[in-house]
């Protein structure tokens, strides 16, 4: 039930940021006022561990037409079939490599740029896996709408070095990522069985919802 609110909460606050940049008269304007803070209260009532600056950030921070966001995860293999993960020190928690997609940046260019940030690792971004719908998959509830991009990437570089958000980086078997703590709000179970089979089916067609 949590999930599903959040995800009307989303479209709720998208109609309302969109209506506040289109809508034709003052009326209008104040009519999507009113609907973004019903939403930022409900919002309140499910979350209410969430401080008035995230509230803030979430609901005016950006302006225009609401779209999802766009979040970036690098699929590395090394030589024996083993996955890069790194381990987030928000969260304490392993993951992907990867991160809001960057304007300025081609989604390959924020799989190779995240990589490097993270892990110490130089790669060469090959080709898309997957292109997710968030909401559509077990992911835990969140606010934020999201599309997720897996780009398949070869490693150029050998030594692992992890970066100012991460804790520690290292490859794994499918096995052993059972085994871990994972970042779920990142990637989940699912994602890794998909990209497991990708690589041992060297897959050339997309996954897209």
């Amino acid at each position: 039930m949590e999930k599903e609110l959040s995800i009307l909460l989303s479209k709720l606050q998208g109609i309302a940021q969109t209506g506040k940049q289109f809508g034709k008269d003052i009326f209008d304007q104040e009519r999507y006022e009113e609907l973004s803070i019903v939403a930022k209260e409900l919002t309140h009532l499910l979350y209410p561990e969430l401080s008035e600056q995230e509230l803030m950030i979430f609901f005016d921070k950006d302006e225009g037409y609401a779209i999802p966001k766009v979040d970036i995860r690098a699929v590395v293999f090394n030589q024996e079939g083993k996955l890069l993960l790194v381990k987030e020190k928000s969260d304490d928690s392993w993951a992907l490599p990867g991160g809001w997609a960057d304007i300025g940046y081609s989604p390959k260019e924020v799989a190779e740029k995240e990589v490097l940030e993270e892990t110490g690792l130089k790669v060469k971004a090959e080709r898309l896996i997957a292109v997710l719908d968030k909401a559509k998959h077990e992911y835990p509830p969140s606010l934020t709408y999201v599309y997720k991009f897996f780009i398949r990437c070869q490693p150029v570089s050998q030594k692992i070095k992890p970066g100012i958000e991460t804790s520690a980086a290292a490859f794994f078997t499918l096995e052993e990522i059972y085994s871990l703590k994972l970042s779920e709000a990142r990637t989940i179970k699912q994602n890794y069985e998909m990209l497991f089979h990708d690589y041992q089916h060297e897959k050339s067609e997309m996954i897209c919802d």
